[in-house]
């Protein structure tokens, strides 16, 4: 459901692995698919794709705001289940869509395209290897004008920047430190009148964690944003720091270029060491590895209860920064449930 960006990615990954057959593609207006998907059937309507091909895994990558009840239909109808991040726009619809995962036995894997990353699989391990208590420090600005633009303007009617993106971020920081996150305080500010009065299109925050761990992330939408440091990925701990090193040619609101990394450089007192990742993929094979995990939880039967819940939890920390944004009150996260 959803032929943007990433669904069509996700339909090419699909339609390339053998171990799957696509049945049908679902875009609620008329759309020019990419030649290897034009001779799939295409849907206007989810209810009538349902009904129509009974599908056994439901890809979902529409609009934040339709994906929780989308995901829900699609496991009523007895399907497994991929939706793009964030899983929902709020914590209780959230909450909903695992539950029902839950009650039909149907698997739902939520797309945190990080964790299928070999750069980001990395970090993680050195930055654990270093032993905390840690200070994250993590960003990714995009400067959108045009369609780019567009976009990110009809993401704002229903999602912050801070939730859309900020998700893969704070669940990269709980994957390194195993800590309860306490607190979450948050600032942002709307920079156009091209958006609503209610919402920001630039937005930070800071969490602290119950090891005395503590981290921001910024996320900023449009034409006005910088260029400079628009992608800092670091983490320092008493013993050194990991960073992602961004590739020379990274542009700020190129898809491809925001998972796309030049290695990782780990720094101890004892000197500095540039580990290069073979083979870097690029964003469809990161989708094609995706999906491929996908397939691999239905047919081997994976527990996925971490990854959902993993997967809420990170949108509770989230929505804790936009509700400290809008209150301007720091969030205590226990108060959150």
């Amino acid at each position: 459901m959803g032929l943007g960006n990433m669904g069509r990615s996700h339909a090419l990954a699909l339609h390339r692995n053998t171990g799957a057959v696509l049945v049908g593609l679902v875009n609620r207006s008329p759309v020019d698919p990419p030649p290897a998907l034009k001779h799939y059937p295409i849907f206007e309507s989810f209810s009538t794709a349902l009904l129509a091909t009974r599908p056994d895994l439901v890809c979902i990558a529409t609009y934040s705001d339709s994906h929780a009840t989308l995901a829900i239909a699609a496991l009523e109808a007895g399907a497994h289940v991929f939706v793009e991040k964030p899983l929902a726009t709020s914590l209780a619809e959230a909450q909903r869509v695992v539950a029902k995962a839950q009650d039909t036995g149907r698997k739902l894997v939520v797309g945190y395209i990080l964790r299928h990353h070999p750069s980001w699989q990395c970090l993680i391990v050195q930055a654990r290897k270093l032993g905390g208590p840690y200070v994250f420090r993590m960003n990714l600005n995009q400067q959108s004008e045009g369609a780019a633009w567009d976009t990110h303007k009809t993401l704002m009617q229903t999602t912050s920047p801070i939730v859309d993106c900020g998700v893969h971020y704070i669940d990269v920081m709980c994957q390194i430190t195993d800590a309860k996150p306490l607190r979450v305080t948050g600032i942002g500010l709307r920079l156009s009148d091209e958006i609503a009065a209610n919402m920001y299109n630039y937005g930070q925050f800071q969490i602290a964690f119950d090891d005395g761990s503590v981290g921001w992330y910024e996320a900023g939408w449009g034409p006005m944003m910088s260029e400079t440091a628009f992608n800092v990925k670091d983490v320092v701990s008493p013993n050194g720091s990991v960073s992602l090193v961004a590739a020379n040619c990274a542009r700020s609101d190129a898809v491809e270029d925001h998972t796309r990394a030049d290695g990782i450089l780990v720094h101890t007192r004892g000197g500095d060491q540039h580990i290069k990742i073979p083979a870097e993929p690029d964003h469809q094979t990161l989708c094609d590895t995706e999906q491929a995990f996908v397939l691999k939880a239905i047919d081997q039967d994976l527990n996925l209860e971490r990854h959902m819940n993993d997967a809420v939890q990170s949108l509770r920390i989230c929505l804790a920064a936009d509700q400290s944004i809008w209150t301007k009150k720091t969030v205590e996260l226990g108060d959150i449930l």
